[in-house]
């Protein structure tokens, strides 16, 4: 996984919370709590290295690279709607180079950033010379301005898609990137840029589209208290389980690990036996 570690603040009801953060949190430890071996990519400020320890005690290979800042995102909600949520820019820990990437080879290799400027086109081009990847489309339409981050088409999406394998968006992404509201269009029109299977996120579970084939599964919180890190949660699950199963599989064990991560702030830390007993 490459992508910022962030330091974000969570403010619930007026009430804020300083908590780690970022897909390569919440996605790393989903993925190997399911039996994958993970490694991440990441730039972070000297001063938040200790913050990596606890991926490190799961098992995670870390490789950490020293930026001027820590990222961070200050997602605003309401108790009474924790779907909807404000985010504002904390902080950005710039751009990753080439020489950040260690001589690792894996399976798949997931592009997870989560905001615009963490990644360019040569570098995921450089990492789909190494193998499959999968890439999470946030990290090219969430840009930032100033404090505020808004969602803006990517102008190089005909030629980064051609070197994806597994695309992560939500649906207003879709919408954004496709101008479709049916998310089977929307679907269709993105496979045609390259990749092979989408995975695609809502408020209500996870759809995913492989070679016309559509599979659904759906998230049955009962409740949303760890709404932050759910799509980050789901499309790692989906890769993790899908590295040794079918794609409809793979769609099930990501929406039970995710009903389960959203009722607990923080990363999944169940295990299989859980997923199956939720499921």
């Amino acid at each position: 996984m490459f992508g910022h570690f962030a330091k974000d603040r969570n403010v619930v009801d007026g009430q804020g919370k300083i908590e780690s953060g970022g897909a390569v949190y919440f996605g790393s430890v989903a993925a190997r709590r399911l039996g994958a071996r993970v490694a991440i990519v990441t730039r972070l400020h000297p001063d938040d290295f200790s913050r990596l320890d606890e991926l490190k005690q799961e098992g995670i290979d870390v490789f950490a690279s020293a930026a001027p800042a820590t990222s961070g995102i200050e997602n605003t909600y309401q108790s009474a709607n924790m779907e909807r949520r404000v985010c504002k820019l904390l902080g950005f820990a710039g751009a990753m180079s080439l020489a950040e990437i260690p001589n690792v080879t894996a399976r798949i290799y997931a592009l997870t950033p989560i905001i615009a400027g963490e990644f360019d086109l040569a570098f995921l081009r450089a990492i789909a010379a190494r193998g499959p990847v999968a890439l999470d489309v946030q990290g090219f339409v969430r840009v930032p301005q100033g404090r505020e981050l808004i969602s803006r088409t990517w102008d190089e999406m005909a030629e980064g898609l051609r070197d994806v394998t597994y695309l992560k968006v939500d649906r207003a992404e879709a919408e954004l990137l496709t101008g479709e509201t049916d998310l089977a269009r929307a679907a269709r029109q993105i496979a045609a840029f390259g990749p092979r299977e989408i995975v695609l996120t809502q408020s209500s579970g996870v759809t995913v589209f492989v070679d016309g084939q559509v599979y659904t599964a759906p998230f049955t919180p009962r409740s949303l208290a760890g709404r932050t890190g759910r799509g980050d949660t789901c499309f790692l699950s989906y890769l993790a389980w899908r590295l040794n199963h079918t794609p409809h599989d793979a769609a099930c064990i990501a929406a039970a690990v995710t009903t389960l991560k959203q009722e607990c702030p923080g990363p999944w830390r169940g295990t299989l036996a859980d997923v199956i007993g939720a499921g």
